[in-house]
């Protein structure tokens, strides 16, 4: 995930302070590290969910007002209070197993919650200048094709910002703690850097100047020579960089292109279709690529491999791409993004939501 360098390096102290906390709280050696930054929707977050999560709510007070979010899976969240509450392992196992949280292993998380907020609050207060208060509000078991997964449980639908931290604690199997930011609210702790704006450059030499570069057997110092004034009209340009502004579609349906091409054409960018056996360079050839769209059935190996092509080519100049399938697995999310994905929609698409996500991902404004 690009930038939030300071949200990174907030979060990596608060989580192995948290953990060191929490460890103590249980009378175990509990690590919690870093490992991983992803954008996600809450849609893919969500989908094809195999375990059960249980969803701590964070308040952000003060100058960062909004809420984040401490997502546990859920036999971690059963493992931890019922250390704390002092169950026998068998029970523990069994609680795990059937996905059992009772009244007081909510109060008994909520402890662990606690610390883990406490070591968040003192981290983002201490480099934010004081102007940031984190205070815990409650939680919700989450478990898939049991609870419903509405608009706003068990969180609000929207864009996230997600920092998963790897727990270990010794003798027993853990996952991983994910602490969701909604995208506005990561904007607000950690605000993107100011587009730079380039100074003109010189066009020509006064005459004044020229004749003074001059030196006494007639060369010039301090001006190029013409062979050398250019380098890059020496190199060729990178595919998909030059030309008109455009989207690249790749997609096999031709009546699902059809729909993706009217869902963009409030852009007025150029829109270019192929398939997904395409050449990515000669479609990239048609104009300066501010997107790539990629569509299909699943997200499996071959759509992935457009997506490994497109950042080939554009390693040095990387461009969003957006996926589309009807079927989603965590493992083909999570692959996606690894392979260059900056999101992804889940078919059949809401033409709002690809505009929400296209204007995010092209940096357009939301009028």
């Amino acid at each position: 995930m690009d930038g939030y360098l300071k949200l990174h390096e907030m979060l990596e102290s608060a989580l192995r302070q948290a953990g060191e906390e929490a460890g103590m709280l249980l009378g175990q050696t509990l690590a919690a590290s870093l490992t991983d930054s992803l954008t996600f929707s809450k849609a893919a977050y969500f989908a094809d969910l195999d375990d059960g999560v249980f969803v701590l709510t964070v308040e952000s007070r003060e100058e960062y007002p909004g809420h984040l979010y401490l997502v546990f899976n859920l036999r971690d969240a059963i493992l931890m209070s019922s250390l704390l509450l002092g169950i026998p392992a068998p029970r523990i196992k069994e609680k795990q197993r059937l996905s059992i949280i009772e009244p007081d292993d909510v109060d008994a998380f909520g402890e662990i919650g606690n610390m883990i907020n406490g070591a968040l609050n003192s981290t983002f207060q201490s480099s934010l200048g004081g102007k940031a208060h984190l205070k815990l509000q409650g939680s919700k078991k989450y478990v898939p094709e049991i609870d419903p997964l509405s608009d706003d449980e068990p969180l609000p639908n929207g864009e996230y910002l997600m920092f998963r931290s790897k727990l270990e604690m010794e003798g027993q199997e853990m996952h991983y703690l994910d602490l969701l930011i909604p995208l506005e609210l990561g904007n607000q702790y950690d605000p993107p850097p100011e587009p730079e704006i380039e100074s003109p450059k010189e066009t020509s030499v006064p005459e004044d100047e020229s004749s003074s570069a001059r030196s006494s057997d007639g060369t010039t110092s301090g001006i190029q020579d013409s062979s050398e004034e250019h380098p890059a009209q020496k190199t060729t340009a990178v595919a998909g960089t030059t030309g008109e502004d455009m989207i690249a579609i790749f997609e096999d349906s031709d009546e699902e292109r059809k729909q993706l091409l009217e869902s963009l054409e409030f852009t007025s960018f150029k829109l270019v279709e192929a398939s997904l056996n395409a050449d990515v360079k000669e479609i990239f050839s048609q104009g300066n690529v501010r997107l790539a769209v990629i569509g299909s059935e699943d997200a499996d190996d071959r759509e992935l491999a457009v997506c490994i092509k497109i950042n080939a080519m554009r390693q040095d100049q990387p461009i969003p791409i957006l996926m589309c399938a009807h079927r989603w697995t965590r493992t083909a999310v999570l692959k996606a993004l690894k392979y260059g994905a900056r999101d992804i929609i889940i078919k059949p698409s809401d033409p709002d939501e690809i505009a929400s996500k296209v204007k995010r991902l092209c940096r357009l404004s939301s009028t």
